[in-house]
């Protein structure tokens, strides 16, 4: 049987670029091979702060999604992050489970698909690039066409792709 695809979103605002990599790294170490968007340059979302870089990673799996789950909140206090600052704040780096495979889960704390792939253009648009083709789990729409009736309906707008990428 094959290993579910895990996609994950990865951003920061604070030593962007050695953040991202920094947890990029932590999850080949222990994922292996990843596939990674391009960086997305944002501003920030809901509170003043310095632009994010964000994007989209995906890699097969089959540990449970809340141990996956709390390995992302370990890299993310590795890298500075106080769990106690508030949700809308300047981070050095967020990583969130997106999806787990065709998984719907709504159970302690943890729900997928994470809802800000509906919310968020940093999230959709690499998502979309990424894996274009692949149905939100429950519905019958990719993500492509997610992004593009999102895009035409002026609910998101499309990101400055940042000229850093991080090392392969």
């Amino acid at each position: 049987m094959m290993m579910p695809e895990i996609f994950v979103s990865i951003g920061s605002n604070i030593d962007r670029e050695r953040s991202i990599s920094a947890g990029i790294e932590a999850l080949r170490q222990r994922f292996g091979d990843l596939r990674l968007s391009s960086v997305y340059e944002t501003e920030a979302v809901g509170f003043d702060g310095e632009p994010f870089y964000n994007l989209v990673a995906a890699f097969r799996g089959d540990e449970a999604p809340a141990s996956i789950n709390a390995f992302f909140k370990q890299i993310e206090q590795q890298q500075g992050r106080d769990p106690d600052d508030p949700k809308f704040s300047p981070r050095t780096l967020d990583i969130d489970l997106l999806l787990y495979g065709d998984a719907v889960i709504d159970e302690s704390g943890l729900k997928l698909p994470r809802d800000e792939i509906d919310r968020y253009a940093f999230v959709l648009e690499p998502l979309a690039e990424i894996e274009p083709e692949m149905r939100y789990p429950g519905r019958d729409e990719t993500f492509a066409q997610m992004w593009q009736q999102a895009v035409a309906a002026g609910k998101m707008q499309p990101a400055r792709k940042a000229e850093w990428t991080p090392a392969e």
